[in-house]
């Protein structure tokens, strides 16, 4: 029942996260749409699934699943307040909570703003409005709350990765926010916050806490999480100089913190498991005496067929990882396809080779094709690998995911500060080098972003679609029609395709995006052939690349560093039993 008089005086600590993040069904990937259409074309979500609003309650009204991030705060406040004084609920349901006794409402929101690095771009170039639809029921959510009879009682607090756009928008007053708080919930300093506000002592706009430092204080959240969500690490080591979550310290959680997370799930009737982390190739080597670089395979597979085979357990995606890995130890990915590939939801029958079609499909940044621009943006994102062989990474890489039924969504930043036009020719190289091979991945560009606290929080690069140049939106444009290939394959589709393409080209996108924008469109819509466009001067397709062999690549790593190869995936350096012998002293690794 609801209306007991406990749910009637309010619940003293109401936990929530706007209803496009919150969503636990529809399809993994609603996600990403949610985060890049402008709201204006909802219709197109509304569509595909017409049931994406539709929540799983608890029989007391409470959320059945929420982020990862609200329920690790719920796990953290459980530490010193009791379950009868916190809840999670949706956002529909925030006046069946909030009463006379509430004193704190904790949001969770990546995209308040609409300024993440997909959403202005994908917004601004389909609509005048670059408010993404996330973006709007993220307003939504703190407009309920600034009309609540009850706020002037309670104070509102922030987190999440969207907390920034607030803060350095100043936004406070208009979002109705007291608190935008900066860190992970477990610190001691984000737990005084909440008593402060249940004191009723009025918090500062702005607080930075600490990130643990060590695997026991970090927690796992105790009850179901959106798409089954359980984080597995901290950090990543690699040091881009855009990117915020690499700034948290390197940490990877116990493999039994991560199974109770798991078995958590389960027990609230989740079926789908999502291990989350920066770069899933560094669990089970940080911190030890080989190079969070050269994967632990054994710890890894042991990991993930423990997760798969928990009983309950129906689908596993996967999160982030790095390329290097790949072309490190292509062995771990074949035996990680053995262990993953029946439990994937994702199905791609146009280039899988499993017997359902199913494929794997992790997050990985290529960013740039650029040397150039690699060195100065993320001069250690191919460790062990020196980052002048970036492109020939990635192509090897690529190649053992794609042999393995691996067709990883790949995200680029266009307008890079300080990019230039030769930049974005070796981009497109690498592109047209991957067509060239008959590769495959979901290649996503976005605008560069600069995110507060980076070390390129600072610079600014492309602002607005129309600031594009034709080379950067042929990247733009080369991505998405590579990216939508293999659903093209029907002999209507391509046809059906180029007529509408090129239909809201000429009514409206001409106009929104500049002159800039046409024959880069030209090419996505494939109104011309690619070879004509370039022989009217009109587009730049790629010269070959020279790609290096795997073989030629382990021999660019640091000799002091061969001792971590693993003898049975080959391709090993002259001199390598001499030269790893010779340096590894009791920890040489060269399993077979």
């Amino acid at each position: 029942m609801l209306q007991t008089a406990s749910t009637f005086e309010g619940k003293l600590i109401v936990l929530t996260a706007p209803l496009t993040e919150t969503i636990d069904h529809a399809g993994y990937f609603i996600q990403m749409a949610l985060a890049s259409l402008p709201k204006r074309m909802e219709g197109i979500i509304n569509q595909k699934y017409p049931k994406w609003r539709e929540l799983e309650r608890n029989s007391d009204g409470s959320a059945r699943y929420m982020p990862a991030g609200v329920r690790l705060v719920e796990s953290s406040l459980l530490r010193e307040f009791s379950d009868h004084d916190i809840v999670c609920c949706y956002p529909d349901d925030l006046p069946k909570f909030i009463g006379p006794r509430t004193r704190v409402i904790g949001v969770s929101t990546h995209n308040p703003l609409g300024v993440t690095f997909a959403a202005g771009v994908y917004a601004s170039i389909f609509g005048s409005s670059k408010e993404p639809i996330n973006s709007f029921y993220s307003k939504e959510l703190f407009q309920t709350l600034k009309a609540s009879p009850h706020r002037s009682a309670f104070q509102v607090i922030v987190g999440g990765s969207g907390g920034w756009q607030i803060s350095q928008t100043d936004s406070f007053d208009s979002l109705s926010v007291d608190c935008v708080v900066d860190g992970r919930s477990e610190a001691g300093d984000t737990m005084e916050l909440f008593r402060k506000a249940v004191r009723g002592e009025r918090l500062e706009r702005f607080v930075q806490v600490k990130h643990p430092t060590g695997r026991d204080e970090l927690l796992t959240p105790s009850k179901r999480t959106t798409f089954g969500v359980v984080e597995m690490t901290t950090g990543c080591g690699r040091r881009c100089n855009f990117c915020l979550p690499d700034l948290n310290p390197q940490i990877d959680f116990p493999k039994e913190k991560i199974m109770s997370g798991v078995h958590a799930n389960v027990r609230d009737g989740n079926t789908q498991i999502s291990l989350a982390t920066e770069d899933m190739f560094i669990w089970g080597q940080v911190h030890t005496d080989v190079p969070f670089y050269f994967p632990n395979r054994e710890a890894l597979v042991d990991l993930y067929r423990d997760v798969v085979n928990t009983p309950g357990v129906k689908h596993h995606l996967l999160s982030h990882s790095t390329m290097a890995p790949a072309v490190v130890d292509p062995k771990l990915i074949e035996e990680l396809s053995n262990v993953l590939l029946d439990k994937s939801p994702v199905k791609l029958p146009q280039v899988s080779k499993h017997p359902e079609g199913r494929i794997l499909s992790p997050l990985i940044g290529m960013e740039t094709g650029s040397v150039r621009m690699a060195k100065q943006i993320m001069p250690g994102k191919g460790v062990p690998f020196p980052i002048d062989e970036w492109p020939s990474v990635l192509i090897q890489g690529l190649t053992t995911l794609n042999r393995n039924n691996w067709f990883p969504v790949m995200t680029l930043i266009v307008g890079s500060p300080g990019e230039t036009d030769d930049d974005c020719k070796a981009t497109l190289d690498l592109l047209y080098e991957v067509e060239r091979r008959g590769l495959f991945a979901f290649f996503v560009p976005s605008i560069f972003t600069p995110l507060h606290d980076t070390r390129f929080a600072e610079k600014e690069g492309v602002q607005e679609s129309r600031e594009l140049t034709p080379l950067q939106w042929q990247i733009m444009m080369k991505c998405w029609k590579m990216s939508l290939k293999p659903a093209l394959h029907s002999w209507w589709g391509p046809t059906a395709w180029r007529i509408g393409a090129v239909a809201v080209w000429a009514w409206k996108l001409r106009k929104m995006n500049g002159p800039n924008f046409t024959w880069p469109l030209m090419l996505f819509a494939s109104a011309l052939p690619e070879w004509l466009m370039e022989k009217m001067g009109k587009i730049y397709r790629g010269k070959p690349l020279a790609v290096k062999t795997r073989k030629e690549l382990i021999a660019t790593i640091k000799p002091n560093h061969w001792k971590h190869l693993r003898q049975d995936n080959g391709d090993l350096p002259e001199n390598f039993a001499t030269t790893a012998a010779g340096s590894a002293g009791p920890s040489l690794r060269v399993m077979q």
